[in-house]
């Protein structure tokens, strides 16, 4: 069923493995920024971002690999996504905080919940046949990476503000 959407997957993936490659390295220059003052701000909102964009990668190669059941493939792409999904319900109580912002509770949290709910039920379209499955994942898959540009983005602003060069 995603026979004619090998260029958008090649691309999506590569886009995901790219920006995860970015934030290795915005990591890299603010070492010591989250971890700083609160250990859980990493796992709260630095890792979460490497993990979206680690499973838009998964959920790009699983598309291309050359899996021919559409149940099997259906599988793997839920995995994927109820991975995300369980990750980032674990780290939401953090997002709700008094000291995050709603823009942050939407971008780390609430995005990605839908962009994983509508991958899962994407998947189980997908495998019961239905024409419009590989669009509604397409979409998800559009609306967690853009979703996470924009929190990459977040992160990268906040650990530049707080970077103070030796006097």
């Amino acid at each position: 069923m995603l026979e004619g959407w090998h260029e958008f997957y090649l691309l999506l993936g590569t886009a995901a493995a790219t920006l995860m490659a970015l934030l290795f390295v915005a990591a890299s220059v603010g070492v010591g920024i989250l971890s700083r003052r609160d250990p859980e701000a990493t796992r709260a909102f630095m890792s979460p971002v490497a993990l979206h964009f680690t499973i838009v990668l998964a959920i790009s190669l699983i598309a291309l690999a050359p899996i021919h059941d559409r149940v099997g493939l259906a599988v793997l792409i839920a995995l994927a996504a109820a991975t995300g999904f369980g990750c980032t319900i674990a780290v939401m109580p953090r997002h709700f905080q008094q000291n995050v912002e709603w823009a942050d509770r939407v971008g780390y949290g609430i995005v990605p919940l839908l962009a994983y709910a509508l991958s899962v039920g994407a998947a189980v379209l997908l495998g019961t046949g239905f024409g419009y499955a590989p669009h509604i994942l397409a979409a998800a898959q559009i609306l967690l990476l853009v979703d996470n540009i924009r929190n990459a983005w977040d992160l990268t602003i906040f650990m530049v503000r707080q970077h103070r060069p030796e006097q």
